[in-house]
């Protein structure tokens, strides 16, 4: 589903991620799809799009994955697998809960172009800070 005024506003304070142009096109239990219009300044010295731009749509999907609708969920460990470069003018993130566990979570998440060829792929560990469950 569209996510709420609400939610895009609390995510604007993901500046690092925001300001490189990365946007919540999707929210919902345990999932969040966002995106990016690949820039030049997105680009690394060979042409292609440089790691930290995955990277960043990736963790900003899994923050809003295992944030919107109660914050306090922190990245404990990630890992990313370089898969192929990306092709046209935007990547996607699609961050999918796992587990969640009392006090931790752990996601998939997959990068892929705007032609659907998959060009990342990242496993991550959430850990619940101050966590009041259980």
């Amino acid at each position: 589903m569209k996510p709420s005024e609400e939610t895009v506003r609390l995510f604007e304070k993901d500046r690092f991620a925001t300001e490189n142009g990365a946007v919540i096109d999707e929210v919902d239990e345990g999932y969040a799809k966002c995106s990016l219009k690949i820039e030049e300044s997105h680009r690394n010295a060979m042409g292609a799009v440089m790691g930290g731009v995955y990277f960043t749509l990736a963790d900003f999907a899994l923050a809003v994955a295992s944030n919107w609708k109660e914050m306090g969920s922190v990245s404990l460990n990630s890992e990313i697998a370089y898969l192929t470069p990306a092709k046209g003018e935007r990547l996607i993130a699609e961050a999918f809960c796992v587990k969640n566990g009392r006090t931790t979570g752990y996601y998939r998440i997959e990068v892929k172009d705007e032609l659907g060829n998959l060009t990342a792929a990242v496993t991550a560990t959430t850990f619940r800070v101050g966590s009041k469950k259980g």
